[in-house]
């Protein structure tokens, strides 16, 4: 049974009970990240570059895959809402068939290209060499990471969050320790260097799905897990959410790497500046995105309810909340922003250039907020091809052609090509704030 909503307060308690698991194994990814970048840095500069470039081409190469989630987390979220208890992991079962069958041939379509891969972003041969094994491990597990994704759909639809944290937080444990034996050789085990750390991640990986299975298999069989395959018209939903929003995702990954390459055109200060404040950005983007995972569940319900103005305002209580809580989170690069980014940058001058850029986005952080929490709950109500149209559309059409023009070609500086990122962004909130309001979604059949 689902908790009790009649009461503000407990409207908030679900919110935050959905939403801060969600935000905790988000932060243990970063952790891992940086732990990550930590012990491979004792390596030297040549590893620490092959394990980066490494990271940054798995993450472009599975965002297609990733999307499976969206679809899996609105249709077991629509279940749960019509009272189909039966029926509610049916959609992750065919969320985990998608993946298998688009992981596996893949992976092993990039393990063979891994070489040509790097060459895409360093022409380093000892990052090369260094790269290509960790990259390699990286890819082996790239079908349980997609499965991990479903498993992690179902278990916001269902109310279960605290699953995807608690597994996170193991997988991570488990992936810093091994991190230990296998990049530096302890307890007896030959030192692997940065292939080290990309076989520690799959083991990581796989011990999470394994994981998610047993707690498939021990609370959710009642609910139709793995009791046989999804029917055609299950798949048939599955694939037409996922697309798009996989599209969406790998959309945005290689926009995030034509902005890196524009900015890298304008100096090498200006990129380590604006790698600083992307990973500082990550921090204060992670509360809107985990509330907007909880918005995603909680409007599924709802329109499974047959009840959509219930799901409208479970959306936009859950944007006035998380906007309360990443204006608090980004308050210290409001007042400080030099104190901030000056706990990883040495050099003044590119100090100097990555403060003014950071207090913008700080200040205006609360306000993206917004278009956050309304993509996933458009994306919870099913509007996948929506979000995907106006979220590539933008960044595609918009932001990265004024990013190049007011920066190359004009010479306008960092500043200037961040406030374009902030007025992209705040076109996108108004965007997806303006296609809540319209209503479309409240119709989609899931």
């Amino acid at each position: 049974p689902l908790p009790d909503t009649t009461s503000a307060g407990a409207r908030r308690r679900r919110i935050l009970t959905l939403a801060l698991p969600i935000i905790g194994g988000m932060v243990s990814q970063n952790v891992l990240n940086l732990v990550d970048a930590y012990m491979v840095g004792h390596l030297g500069d040549v590893s620490l570059a092959a394990v980066g470039a490494g990271g940054f081409l798995n993450f472009v190469t599975t965002a297609f895959i990733l999307g499976v989630s969206a679809g899996v987390q609105a249709m077991s979220a629509r279940r749960v809402g019509e009272g189909r208890v039966h029926e509610t992991a049916v959609p992750l079962n065919g969320g985990l068939l998608l993946s298998l069958g688009l992981a596996v041939p893949w992976s092993l379509f990039l393990f063979a290209q891994a070489p040509a891969l790097y060459s895409v972003v360093t022409t380093d041969p000892a990052v090369v060499d260094a790269g290509v094994p960790y990259l390699r491990w990286r890819l082996v597990a790239m079908a349980p990471l997609a499965m991990n994704f479903a498993f992690r759909g179902f278990w916001n639809a269902t109310d279960r969050s605290m699953y995807y944290m608690g597994s996170l937080v193991v997988m991570h444990s488990t992936n810093i320790a091994l991190n230990a034996v296998l990049i530096y050789g302890l307890f007896g085990v030959a030192p692997m260097g940065a292939e080290g750390a990309g076989l520690a991640s799959a083991i990581a990986t796989y011990l999470g799905f394994f994981a998610y299975m047993a707690l498939g298999f021990r609370d959710a069989r009642p609910e139709g897990f793995l009791r046989g395959l999804p029917d055609r018209e299950t798949l048939r939903s599955m694939v037409r959410l996922s697309i798009p929003a996989g599209l969406q995702q790998l959309f945005f990954a290689a926009g995030m790497t034509a902005f890196v390459a524009i900015v890298g055109r304008m100096g090498t200060r200006e990129q380590a500046a604006t790698h600083i404040i992307m990973q500082l950005l990550l921090v204060g983007v992670l509360p809107g995105l985990g509330f907007g995972l909880a918005s995603a569940s909680l409007v599924g319900q709802a329109l499974g309810r047959r009840d959509p103005e219930d799901a409208r305002r479970w959306a936009w209580e859950v944007t006035r909340i998380a906007m309360g809580v990443v204006f608090v989170v980004a308050l210290p690069a409001m007042l400080w922003p030099a104190r901030v980014a000056g706990l990883f940058l040495r050099d003044p001058v590119t100090l100097a250039l990555a403060t003014g850029p950071l207090r913008l986005i700080a200040l205006t952080l609360f306000v993206d907020t917004i278009g956050s929490v309304l993509m996933n709950s458009l994306v919870g109500a099913g509007a996948t091809r929506a979000v995907m149209i106006i979220a590539t559309g933008l960044q595609w059409g918009v932001f990265l052609p004024a990013a190049y023009l007011i920066g190359p070609v004009l010479g306008h500086g960092l500043l200037a090509v961040f406030a374009a990122q902030v007025v992209y962004r705040m076109l996108q909130s108004g965007a997806f704030a303006w296609q809540w309001q319209r209503g479309a979604w409240q119709h989609i059949k899931l």
